[in-house]
């Protein structure tokens, strides 16, 4: 087991990674930005308009989007590996992703795509999905965690199929298209004021993950032992997972779907401190903010055409998978 000083350097070191990324982000364009012009810019001095604009306007909202959504899904993916005791959780395990996007795909059908309408549907989908899963639970009267993972099942399945229901009426030229583009994720439509409107509710979600570490941790015993110990479990367990979903819901409903980062960031974090336990969300969260920060980075900046980032953490997370497999293999973690 890591020692509290090896734990502390280790927290040191991927903050600096995470605040490098975030500097080359600010960056790295089609429109580049050197850092003695950044900070003209936020010293007030005298530069090109344009500079300013595309920093202020363009840069930076989308910067600061991709290091929310990368410690979001970090954390929420490490958050529900830890409660559903499942290291293939991911935070579209009950459905949130999938909701999301059959809400994207009801506001692209219904209003063609507009952004506004797309991401405040995707939010409302993705949060009335797991409404539902924790409610058909509740009717089953056995509120253990298979029962949520088969209620995600459940309703994934009834998301994907009215997805494809909407594909099929859609326009192909237009509406399809946009459907396809939403679900592949992408930062390149936020701009500061839609980062404001998810923030509260982004902060809420975390903040209420936070406060609840000791629950999330004992989450991750037997659920015996928890009772044994005197956690409510089934009240426990549905808060997290509120909070979960508002944190996840938050980030997807800008971004559309970005595949893997929760999947790969909390097996990072656990390899690197040896160990399950709330730091180790936190480091998964530091985790997911780099590899987001540095696809969105590689997104905007290997083609003429910016590619979906789904795409490249895609090929980001493949890699880490196969390495964790022979890993788990070897006995390392």
């Amino acid at each position: 087991m890591m020692s509290d000083r090896r734990r502390k350097q280790t927290f040191c070191a991927v903050s600096a990674l995470v605040a490098a990324a975030f500097a080359v982000s600010v960056c790295v364009g089609k429109y580049p930005l050197s850092l003695m012009e950044i900070w003209t810019i936020l010293t007030g001095g005298e530069i090109a308009e344009i500079k300013r604009s595309v920093f202020y306007t363009l840069r930076l909202p989308r910067t600061w989007m991709a290091l929310l959504a990368g410690v979001g899904l970090g954390m929420a993916g490490a958050v529900y590996q830890i409660i559903f005791k499942n290291p293939l959780a991911a935070p579209d395990i009950i459905g949130v992703a999938n909701g999301a996007n059959l809400g994207a795909a009801v506001a692209i059908v219904l209003f063609g795509y507009n952004t506004l309408f797309t991401a405040a549907s995707a939010f409302v989908g993705g949060m009335l999905v797991v409404m539902l899963v924790i409610a058909l639970v509740r009717a089953t009267g056995n509120p253990s965690t298979t029962t949520y993972i088969l209620g995600g099942i459940i309703l994934k399945a009834v998301s994907e199929a009215c997805i494809m229901l909407l594909k099929f009426f859609a326009d192909p030229e237009r509406q399809l298209a946009a459907i396809e583009y939403w679900s592949m994720g992408s930062l390149g439509n936020v701009t500061a004021f839609k980062l404001l409107v998810i923030l509260p509710f982004f902060l809420v979600g975390l903040t209420g993950l936070v406060l609840m570490r000791r629950q999330v941790a004992l989450l991750g015993l037997e659920e015996e032992e928890s009772r044994t110990l005197g956690v409510r479990v089934g009240l426990i367990r549905v808060t997290v997972l509120g909070f979960s979903t508002l944190l996840i819901a938050s980030v997807i409903c800008l971004t559309g779907l970005i595949s893997f980062v929760g999947l790969i960031a909390p097996h990072i974090a656990r390899l690197i401190l040896k160990r399950t336990s709330f730091a180790a969300c936190i480091l998964a969260s530091l985790a997911g903010a780099f590899i987001l920060l540095v696809a969105d980075c590689l997104a905007r900046s290997i083609h003429s055409a910016e590619i979906p980032i789904s795409i490249l953490t895609t090929f980001i997370g493949v890699p880490c998978l196969i390495y964790f497999m022979r890993s788990r293999k070897a006995g390392r973690i």
